[in-house]
């Protein structure tokens, strides 16, 4: 067991509920010493950490499908880590895990606690560890469920991605290609245009930076629209909802363009298309998928092996560079899967 005695365990917390987008007095760095498990728990060190856009919906009062992150606590995140003390028979020391970590060096697992945390050991073979957080990981599952449970594809189709750059957004598109679907992106600037298009093999991509998503959506789907996978909400789900088919299927994965209003979220004005073409419009949140991850890890994991999929991550170092980081994910500034680095090997 790795002599931990003096080592202190930095934390980020949240120090108050965010309006709008969160700023350097919404969070509090804490340092304690590190506690070692007791019967049962098991301590892991934090490598790298997801930063994903559920996580301003965390940091906000109210109900929805997990409790907010109380005031005082460490904020939430999903992460890649190493054990380095267990007192379960189920992790080894030096086993890689993949676990809600939370934003912080360690991450103490108590007994009570292995079930909610999530912790699973990894297989680093199937994929590095920022593939772990990205296809193989969080996003990669939302997007795997999220397409096939829910969007249900059928060879042929037009797939339509909203942030399609994002980590969600080039999963689903890649694997919309592989089963056979017409893909076309909506995502911010030429680059992440040019990456979706020659990297990932959408067939195109709308720049909705620098022109109409109507005129794009227009160009690019001209049969219509089969399945819809939202990662942003607002006018671009309203402008989408005006080329659905017949009984296409509308998946609400996210509203990042909502996340930090200070007004009222703005709901789907075209929502009567869903009526007048018999189609569907349902959310998917991930855990609901939890006894499945394996299968979909397992799938994909052959597709990056074989180059049918690739998995790009936007790694930032230093788990004080946390705030600052976190907010390249709402002024469209990360390209990729966002993962803070919080320490080597």
């Amino acid at each position: 067991m790795q002599d931990l005695a003096n080592t202190v365990n930095q934390q980020i917390r949240l120090a108050a509920r965010p309006v709008g987008l969160p700023k350097d007095s919404d969070w509090k760095f804490t340092t304690e010493p590190v506690a070692l498990p007791g019967d049962g728990g098991v301590l892991v060190r934090t490598l790298s950490l997801s930063l994903d856009p559920a996580m301003r919906g965390w940091m906000n009062e109210g109900k929805s499908y997990i409790p907010p992150v109380g005031i005082g606590e460490v904020m939430r995140a999903g992460g890649i880590g190493v054990v380095v003390a267990s007192k379960n028979p189920a992790f080894a020391v030096g086993d890689r895990v993949s676990a809600g970590l939370g934003v912080q060096a360690y991450c103490l697992i108590p007994a009570g606690e292995i079930k909610r945390s999530g912790i699973v050991k990894i297989d680093p073979r199937l994929g590095t560890d920022t593939q772990w957080l990205n296809v193989l990981g969080m996003p990669g599952m939302t997007g795997y469920f999220g397409l096939m449970d829910v969007g249900q594809p059928k060879a042929g189709e037009t797939v339509v991605v909203s942030g399609a750059a994002g980590a969600v957004g080039q999963t689903v598109g890649q694997l919309a290609k592989i089963k056979g679907c017409r893909v076309v992106g909506i995502a911010g600037g030429p680059d992440k245009c040019r990456w979706v298009v020659d990297e990932l093999g959408f067939d195109a991509c709308i720049d909705y930076k620098s022109g109409s998503v109507r005129d794009g959506l227009k160009q690019h789907c001209p049969d219509g629209v089969d399945i819809y996978f939202d990662n942003v909400g607002g006018e671009i789900l309203d402008q989408v909802l005006a080329r659905i088919n017949r009984k296409a299927r509308i998946v609400i994965c996210g509203a990042i363009s909502q996340y930090n209003n200070t007004t009222p979220v703005q709901g789907p004005k075209n929502y009567l298309s869903l009526l007048v073409n018999r189609a569907r419009m349902e959310g998917i949140v991930v855990f609901d998928y939890a006894d499945r991850y394996a299968l979909a890890v397992a799938e994909m994991a052959g597709y990056l092996k074989d180059g049918r999929m690739k998995s790009k991550e936007d790694v930032v170092e230093g788990l004080a560079n946390f705030p600052a980081t976190l907010l390249k994910l709402f002024n469209g500034q990360n390209f990729g899967k966002l993962v803070l680095q919080v320490a080597a090997e």
